[in-house]
């Protein structure tokens, strides 16, 4: 579920428990904030400690019906049009799509699809697919709206499609929407994460499913924070697309929140989780919550916190600032340091800085083969975030004049950020690089970005255009590069998107893979006629592929 408001709440901190169950210029590239030195270079966060208990233990496998429809809410904000959009420079070639070949694509199969949607969902047909993936030892995790199912990393299926609700233990007629996962490699554990409505729409809440067993078919562990906020402006209210990020010490979980029944926005919203206590399955686990969020004196929406490859100094989050829908040159870094406290009920702290960057906007409508209607391109949030060797990396869709053509487009955006701490936290952050991946003729849309600790990396997006259905494509940056290669289609759409549906995304998803070095992508396409729904309506797939780094 994408929603998106406007609001204003004091800011406030909260430490509990939890139950187990456009026409700007882009900056140069190594502008870092003004700050330096051992202070907080911006705003400083406090957190409140609170215990959440477990739920329950189960084994997936079963399916359970939902029958409420999805829907999306905008502001005027998101719905303005920028300024001007940031362009290629006269020197920038356009890249031209290719098709896949070569050693790169290692891996590339069909994942969960609109049909197996409808079938695990007694029919209903939902929108978007809003991907979670997930992959270790062996094995590959996709979770979608509203159905997963679990594969061997060589493709083949061995578990599902099952309805989504099944993996997080809920009922038939629960309201549940983007599902994201995580492998950690240390602990050999798996995490995933979903929001949750109750079927009388006057309950939000945060599902945490957990499996320290390798093998993901067995038993979960299920644990609810609430995220209902009564007595917040406007609620029962929830936590939108909840965002997932992990370090060696904590699980960390971001959201929007907004008010089941009414427009009210009441900000981001932060989660640090004891991964100590997840893992060892305690029958009541530690968080930090932090809450409502602001940034440049202005209420905003939730940060993406990093899914961190080793052992940071911190815990690392990014975020745009594209307030009014017009367009910025601006990043927020925050980082979250005495980590090691939320296990012991204490509070970490958390500060952040805000540094120049390339420019970007809300990017327009995206054009398709074969139909008049066009695909939900989204807006300019921040997509994920990703920590390897001292860098964090994100990723946003943005509108975007390529070199060569006349028209504004949606590009993929990303950021390699190097953060420094202080003794007060985060004192300052240098981008490394920064750059767009684009296309004359045609729109990159919904990016996500994996990289190595050698500075490769994989984007992986939606490709289409007026001359292309929509289509699953990656390209690859090599560690010594200023630029990413050329988008490469990795899967063809067969079609056009239904005419009739609205939405498209609201993410792409990439993970590291844990024992090469190649990154793991998934990203929705069109998919052969067996793949869709059975009218042809939102018929969308998703496709998964594994992508060498190095």
């Amino acid at each position: 579920m994408r929603v998106s408001g406007a609001g204003r709440r004091a800011l406030v901190g909260v430490a509990a428990t939890a139950l187990v169950v456009g026409g700007l210029a882009a900056s140069s590239a190594g502008a870092a904030s003004a700050a330096t030195g051992g202070s907080p270079a911006g705003d400083t966060y406090t957190g409140h400690a609170a215990t959440a208990v477990r739920v329950s233990h189960h084994v997936p496998g079963g399916a359970a019906s939902r029958q409420l429809a999805r829907g999306e809410r905008h502001t005027a904000a998101q719905l303005a049009t920028p300024a001007v959009a940031p362009r290629a420079s006269s020197s920038a070639a356009a890249a031209l799509a290719t098709t896949a070949a070569g050693s790169a694509l290692l891996k590339n199969f069909n994942g969960v699809s609109s049909r197996d949607s409808q079938f695990t969902n007694y029919n209903l047909k939902f929108e978007p697919p809003d991907q979670g993936l997930c992959q270790g030892a062996g094995f590959v995790i996709e979770a979608v709206n509203s159905a997963y199912s679990i594969y061997r990393s060589n493709g083949t299926r061995i578990r599902g499609p099952f309805n989504i609700n099944d993996l997080f233990n809920e009922g038939g007629k629960e309201f549940t929407s983007d599902p994201r996962c995580w492998f950690d490699p240390t602990t050999r554990t798996w995490f995933a994460v979903i929001l949750f409505l109750n079927d009388s729409f006057t309950e939000g809440r945060l599902d945490i499913a957990v499996n320290p067993n390798p093998d993901p078919t067995g038993l979960w562990t299920i644990y609810h924070i609430d995220t209902t906020d009564l007595g917040g402006n406007g609620c029962p209210c929830f936590g939108d697309q909840p965002r997932l990020g992990i370090d060696q010490t904590n699980v960390y979980v971001t959201t929007d929140e907004f008010s089941i029944l009414g427009p009210q926005f009441n900000g981001g919203q932060l989660y640090a989780i004891s991964k100590a206590d997840l893992v060892a399955g305690l029958p009541s686990i530690h968080f930090v919550h932090f809450g409502p969020l602001h940034l440049a004196g202005q209420l905003t929406g939730a940060p993406q916190p990093a899914l961190s490859i080793g052992k940071p100094n911190a815990e690392y989050f990014l975020s745009q600032l594209d307030f009014d829908g017009k367009g910025d040159h601006r990043i927020a870094v925050f980082a979250m340091t005495g980590r090691d406290k939320v296990q012991t009920g204490g509070t970490p702290t958390l500060t952040r800085t805000i540094i120049q960057s390339e420019a970007y906007a809300s990017p327009p409508p995206a054009l398709q083969k074969g139909s008049t209607s066009t695909i939900d391109s989204g807006d300019d949030r921040m997509q994920q975030a990703s920590f390897v060797n001292g860098t964090v990396w994100g990723e946003l869709a943005t509108a975007f004049q390529p070199a060569g053509d006349t028209k504004v487009r949606s590009a993929g955006a990303w950021f390699q950020v190097r953060p420094q701490l202080g003794n007060g936290g985060i004192s300052a952050a240098t981008i490394v690089r920064q750059g767009y991946v684009a296309k004359s003729g045609a729109y990159v849309i919904y990016p996500a970005v994996q990289p190595d600790a050698a500075g490769n990396a994989a984007m992986v997006f939606t490709l289409t255009g007026a001359g292309r259905f929509p289509s699953a494509a990656y390209a690859r940056l090599a560690g010594g590069a200023a630029a990413f290669g050329p988008p490469v289609v990795a899967a063809a759409g067969t079609g056009p998107y239904d005419k009739n549906a609205t939405r498209w995304g609201d993410y792409s998803f990439a993970v590291p893979d844990t024992t090469t070095d190649a990154a793991w992508l998934a990203t929705e396409y069109i998919p052969p006629i067996s793949s869709q729904t059975t009218t042809r309506e939102r018929n969308w797939g998703t496709r998964v592929l594994k992508v060498a780094l190095g």
